[in-house]
């Protein structure tokens, strides 16, 4: 192999993750924000969003009434029905439709930020 291409090649590929890594940071500290957001909406602390396992049982708290309910997601084949509840519940707990829970499904991201930074209000854990 030619000494110049394989350090082109490792170039390119140096600037490449490093790229990648940048956007990756940047797309998580925007989750991080939107559910900061998303939290407070609901009337709990932001910093409930940064804290591993603790987040999923308050979100649960949030869309369910219990937080409880996160362990559901630990039952094989169940979670994924459970997901697709879940987002459903995420959608009217913010006073949304079903057609916003089936974007909430297939676009978390975007359907989140939406919650996050629209002037919709939490209405309470749907039963």
């Amino acid at each position: 192999m030619d000494y110049a291409f394989e350090q082109s090649a490792k170039l390119i590929w140096l600037i490449g993750s490093g790229v990648s890594s940048v956007i990756s940071l940047l797309l998580t500290a925007f989750y991080v924000f939107v559910t900061w957001r998303i939290f407070e909406k609901a009337g709990e602390a932001g910093w409930k969003s940064l804290i591993p396992f603790y987040n999923s049982w308050i979100l649960h708290k949030i869309i369910w009434g219990e937080g409880a309910y996160m362990f559901f997601n630990l039952i094989p084949i169940y979670n994924i029905i459970f997901y697709i509840r879940t987002q459903l519940h995420m959608a009217r707990a913010y006073g949304y439709e079903t057609a916003f829970g089936v974007g909430l499904i297939f676009l978390p991201q975007i359907f989140l930020a939406i919650i996050a930074f629209d002037s919709s209000v939490y209405q309470g854990p749907v039963r």
